[in-house]
This record gives structure tokens, C-alpha cells and sequence, in this order.
């Protein structure tokens, strides 16, 4: 679906009157601007008709509502963090491509975390293992239940910091500071984690922060919210998405991109690395970081190859293996940014739920056996 469309074409996709397409313009659900070739006229946003044509057709009973808002449908639980709006990655109102130009992991933790001073986040020693150095603070935490904010908070950057440590980050300084001292990165290289590390904080209800806030709403303690987060992510359909894009490379080199594209896309899996639903026109996280960097010649003869066949353009998971490739980055290096960015945006939702004081307890729609008689 192209970007804007007209009157004409808006009316013949939702199949409804002028009338109520004015309306839904009203009511803010479609944003319309000039026509810049005729003002006279005007034109409407290309993936606000899409939403909108999409929630038309799943009907407005609630039990097709509940079930499709689970599955990239509409948002289920209210909050104030982040979303992604015409295309932008926004934290409480802000892009975070204009963040990821002037901030650090630290600031944006404050602002995430809704702080007055950018967080400080201690030094830690935990092992190489994130899960088992969560696991050994969950074990010791108190519930998030009835606490102040300020030792949620804290507790929240110890989280933080296991979780870098874990992936090879030590010392004192920032978190991009630490990690570029552990892959021995040049100024750019720590500049381009910088940036990474903010863009990847947080993107509203992704299925670990959902995680995260079930198990914040029962009211573990922090690090087991982490816990949950981390453990979602690791999910291939999640956080495994770098890790495909490498072997799907792999057999790009070794068979050619045309036929590694085609079984790829025969698996019915789609293409790792490329296209992403909730950004129709393009991951503007991965644009904001591929200015800065060019992908070797492989990866961008693949890249190449998937615009040129299905017109799909590179997402984060692209830009970070590009990063990777680049400077020599340690194996699953694309995770570690991932979990140690996204921490911060976990605690936030944790912080954020357990101030609601609510339970996230959705319903199953049963379709199994019915009862069965009992026995004459």
C-alpha cells in the first residue's frame, strides 16, 4: 500500500460513504494533509487505512477484539512509555532516532524510568550467563508490591548492569563505554553502540515486555520480571531474529542470494533481516543506524537482492549483524545489545504496571471437547 492515497481510493478500500471517512479523520483514526500537486484536495495516510481496514474486518465482537489484539493487533494494555506511530519509534513523546543522536543508555533510562538525573548504573561481576545471573538475584528480591519507587528503581539498574556484565561489559562509566572497552572498539564503534543501545530500549509491547508486565502484575520482584523478559527474548521468533539473518547470509554466499531467497521464502517463515509490520515503509531504527555504516560487500549484495525481488528494506536485525560484521563483534553480539537495551525498557513497563496495581489475567476462548455425559 503506498504512503498517502487519495479520496477516491480510500473510499473504495474501507468501502464506506464521504461522510465517514470525515468522520474517522475527526475522530483522528486517518491523518490527511494537501494534495501537494492540487491543494484543493486532500490525501490520507496509506497505513492508517490499512489499521483501519484491518479491524473493519476482524468485527468488533469481543471475543474476535480479545483474540486479535494478541497477535499484531491492536494495543491491550494502556501506557504512557512507548509506541510506534506512522512509522516512528517514539518514547514518551519523543523519537528515539532524535534520542539515539544526543543520548546515552543512562538518559534514556531516566526518561524511560521517568527520573530527573541520568541513571547510574553500578559496577557489577555476574558470570557469563544472563539467566543465571537473574536467577540468583530473583532469588533474593523482594516483591514489587507496596515498595517505594526509588528502590524499584534502583534495583532496576542492578538489573541492568547484570545483565551487561553477563555479556562481557566491565568496570565503571557508561554502558556503551563498557562494552566498547570489552570488543576493543574504536571511537565509531562506541559511538554506533551508543546509538544502538538507545534504539533498542524499548518498542512498546513487544512479546518480553508483555512478559515482563504479567509477571510484574503478580508482583515478582524486578530481576524475575527481567527474567521473563529475558527468557521470551530468546525465543527464535524474537530475539533470534540476528542469528537467522547470519545462516540465511551464509547460504546467500554459499548458493547464491536468488535461491537462498526462494527457499527462505518457501519455509513461509519470511525473510530474517528484512520487512518488519509494525514500520510499512521502511525500520527507521535501521536507517538511523546504516547512515553511519555501509555493510560489507555480502551482506549488501543480499541486501540488494531482497529490494530488487520483494522491495522489502533491511530492519534493526540487519543493521546490527552490518555492526557486527564491521568490527569483528563477538558471536550473538546482536542479542547481548538487544537484552542490555531492552532491560531498560522492561524495568519500565515492570514500574509501570506495578503502580497499576492490576492483574494482567487474560481469558482462553475454549475449543476443545465439550462435556461429556456422565455415565448411565
Amino acid at each position: 500500500m503506498r504512503e498517502w492515497m487519495t479520496r477516491e481510493e480510500v473510499l473504495a478500500k474501507l468501502n464506506v460513504r464521504a461522510q465517514t471517512l470525515y468522520a474517522y479523520v475527526s475522530r483522528g483514526q486517518i491523518e490527511r494533509r494537501a494534495d501537494p500537486a492540487d491543494p484543493r484536495h486532500s490525501l490520507y495516510r496509506g497505513d492508517d487505512i490499512l489499521a483501519l481496514a484491518e479491524r473493519r474486518a476482524r468485527g468488533r465482537r469481543q471475543t474476535s477484539v480479545a483474540a486479535s489484539t494478541l497477535a499484531w493487533g491492536e494495543p491491550v494494555i494502556p501506557t504512557a512509555i512507548a509506541t510506534v506511530s506512522h512509522g516512528e519509534l517514539i518514547y514518551r513523546g519523543e523519537t528515539a532516532t532524535a534520542l539515539a543522536a544526543r543520548m546515552g543508555l543512562e538518559e534514556v533510562a531516566a526518561l524511560l524510568w521517568e527520573q530527573p538525573d541520568a541513571i547510574v548504573f553500578p559496577e557489577a561481576s555476574v558470570g557469563d550467563d544472563p539467566f543465571q545471573a537473574l536467577a540468583a538475584l530473583a532469588g533474593k528480591a523482594r516483591s514489587l508490591i507496596g515498595r517505594p519507587a526509588a528502590k524499584l528503581v534502583n534495583e532496576g539498574a542492578m538489573c541492568v548492569a547484570a545483565m551487561a556484565s553477563a555479556f562481557g561489559a566491565a568496570g565503571a562509566g557508561s554502558i556503551h563505554h563498557r562494552l566498547s572497552a570489552a570488543w576493543a572498539l574504536d571511537m565509531e564503534g562506541e559511538e554506533l553502540v551508543r546509538r544502538v543501545l538507545v534504539l533498542l530500549a524499548d518498542h512498546e509491547l513487544n512479546p518480553s515486555t508483555f512478559a515482563a508486565r504479567v509477571a510484574a502484575s503478580t508482583g515478582a520482584g524486578m530481576p524475575a520480571c527481567i527474567l521473563a523478559g529475558l527468557a521470551t527474548l530468546s525465543g527464535p521468533k524474537h530475539g533470534g531474529a540476528g542469528a537467522a539473518l547470519e545462516s540465511f547470509l551464509i547460504e546467500a554466499i554459499n548458493t547464491g542470494a536468488d535461491a537462498a531467497i526462494e527457499r527462505w521464502l518457501s519455509t513461509g517463515h519470511g525473510l530474517p533481516g528484512f520487512g518488519h509490520p509494525l514500520y510499512p515503509y521502511g525500520d527507521l531504527r535501521a536507517r538511523a543506524l546504516l547512515v553511519h555504516i555501509q555493510p560489507d560487500g555480502e551482506l549488501a549484495r543480499l541486501r540488494n537482492a531482497v529490494m530488487d525481488m520483494l522491495g522489502l528494506q533491511p530492519n534493526i536485525d540487519f543493521a546490527l549483524l552490518a555492526i557486527a560484521r564491521r568490527y569483528t563483534l563477538p558471536p550473538r553480539s546482536g542479542f547481548a545489545l538487544f537484552a542490555i537495551a531492552r532491560t531498560v525498557g522492561w524495568v519500565a513497563h515492570a514500574l509501570e504496571q506495578a503502580a497499576t496495581g492490576a492483574i494482567i489475567r487474560p481469558r482462553a476462548r475454549y475449543q476443545g471437547r465439550s462435556q461429556t455425559a456422565p455415565l448411565s
